[in-house]
C-alpha cells in the first residue's frame, strides 16, 4: 500500500494563488510520500503542453500521479446540464491519460428536489455507461466515490457499480464518508467495497450520528489489507487546522499503521 495526498488537502492555498500545482507537488515530495492526486479544480489550463509539463514535473520530482479527480454531478434534473457533466468526465478521461494517471475519481450526485432516488440512480447509470467506452479507449479507470447523495451507503455504491457492469468503473473508498451509513458501521461499510476499490481517500475524521469522530487509521489499513488492496491511500485533509501543519502528522500516523502490516 502506498501513501498519497490529494491536491484538495491544500485547497485554500491553491485557490488563493499562494500555491500552484508545482508547489503542491514539491510539498508532497518534502512529505516523503509516494504520489499525488491532482484535482481538476486546480488546473489553470488543460492544453496538452501544460498537462505534459505537469507529468514531466512529477516524473523529475520522483513522485507518481496516483490519479486525477473531478467533482461530477450526474443526477442533475436538467438534461443539458447532465450531458455537460458527462462530457466533462469524458474530457478528463483524456486529460488523465495525457497526465499518465491510471484512474479518475468521479461523483454520482444527489437526488434533486421533486425527484426520487430511483430516477437519480437511472441518470447516473446512464451517464457512467456513456463514459465507459472513453475510459476503456484511454486506459483510465473511473473511480466512483462514496460521496453522499445516491452513494451515501456501501449498498448504494455496489448497486451502481453492478448496474454499470464494467471493469472500467470501480471505487474510490473514502474513509470519512461512511459514518452516516444507517445499515452498517463505517468499517464494515468500507469492508464491503474494499475489493472493488482502485484508490482510496483517508480523512482524519468522519461525521457520525454522534457527531465528528476520528477515523481509526489502523482499522482502515486492516480493512484494505484484508482485501489485498495494494494501491494508494491518499490523504484528503479537511480539518480546521492548517494543512501545512496537519498533513505531516497524518503522514506519520499512516506510515506507522502501514509498518504494522509490512
Amino acid at each position: 500500500m502506498k501513501i498519497g495526498c490529494c491536491a484538495y488537502s491544500y485547497r485554500q492555498y491553491l485557490l488563493s494563488g499562494e500555491m500552484n500545482l508545482e508547489d503542491f507537488i514539491d510539498t508532497a515530495v518534502e512529505l516523503g510520500i509516494d504520489g499525488v492526486e491532482l484535482t481538476s479544480y486546480y488546473f489553470p489550463k488543460t492544453d496538452t503542453n501544460y498537462l505534459n509539463s505537469i507529468k514531466r514535473y512529477c516524473f523529475e520530482s520522483g513522485i507518481d500521479i496516483s490519479g486525477a479527480a473531478v467533482g461530477s454531478k450526474l443526477t442533475l434534473a436538467d438534461t443539458k446540464e447532465r450531458e455537460d457533466q458527462t462530457t466533462m468526465i469524458k474530457e478528463w478521461l483524456n486529460y488523465a491519460m495525457i497526465l499518465g494517471a491510471p484512474e479518475l475519481r468521479v461523483f454520482a450526485g444527489v437526488t434533486p428536489d421533486g425527484h426520487t432516488d430511483e430516477q437519480a440512480f437511472e441518470w447516473a447509470v446512464a451517464s457512467l455507461k456513456e463514459c465507459v467506452p472513453h475510459a476503456e479507449k484511454h486506459g483510465v479507470i473511473m473511480a466512483l466515490e462514496n460521496h453522499g447523495g445516491i452513494t451515501r451507503t456501501s449498498k448504494q455504491v455496489i448497486q451502481l457499480i453492478e448496474a454499470v457492469d464494467s471493469e472500467w468503473l470501480r471505487v474510490n473508498l473514502d474513509t470519512g464518508n461512511y459514518g452516516l451509513d444507517p445499515d452498517v458501521n463505517p468499517y464494515e461499510g468500507m469492508r464491503r467495497v474494499a475489493h472493488l476499490s482502485v484508490t482510496a481517500h483517508h480523512k482524519v475524521s468522519m461525521k457520525t450520528p454522534k457527531g465528528q469522530e476520528l477515523v481509526d487509521i489502523n482499522k482502515v489499513v486492516q480493512v484494505l489489507n484484508d482485501a489485498r488492496y495494494r494501491g494508494y491511500l491518499n490523504i484528503e485533509f479537511e480539518e480546521d487546522q492548517d494543512p501545512k501543519l496537519g498533513v505531516p502528522k497524518v503522514v506519520q500516523e499512516m506510515k506507522t499503521a502501514l509498518a504494522q502490516i509490512n
